[in-house]
């Protein structure tokens, strides 16, 4: 297997509603796993996300987890530490617009000087996406 570049998303008690939401848009299949799931069934964080990634139909890879309060030197920033970036082709629009909902778009979809057609916006969970459209023919 050779090696894989996915974005791994922290949030701050929600992953899985965030993560359900994301497999609506994307499809493909999600597995979660708790912090009981990992062996803490007794902690007070134990219905927390521990892991989960979504695997798309079209390749997309997204993986997550809850920040469970104790980790310090790591603090929760929604949103401005990470960015997902999406490029294909055009069914990459329904998925920008699925995406807004309840969100704020910060750069509309639309042709861009490279040719492609390119938008972005952050969810509603507070994550920037950054979504890029094809439009260049081979």
């Amino acid at each position: 297997m050779g090696s894989r570049l996915n974005p791994y998303i922290r949030y701050n008690g929600n992953a899985r509603q965030a993560m359900e939401f994301h497999r609506e848009v994307l499809g493909g299949k999600l597995e979660i796993g708790t912090i009981a799931d990992f062996g803490s069934p007794g902690s007070p964080n134990a219905d927390k996300v521990m892991h989960a990634q979504l695997d798309t139909p079209h390749g997309y890879t997204l993986m997550a987890c809850d920040v469970d309060g104790q980790v310090e030197d790591v603090p929760h920033s929604p949103g401005n530490n990470v960015a997902v970036y999406l490029g294909g082709d055009g069914e990459l629009r329904g998925c920008f617009e699925k995406l807004s909902v309840g969100g704020a778009v910060t750069m509309p979809l639309e042709k861009q000087v490279w040719g492609d057609e390119a938008g972005a916006l952050v969810d509603k969970f507070g994550i920037t996406w950054m979504v890029n459209i094809s439009l260049r023919r081979t």
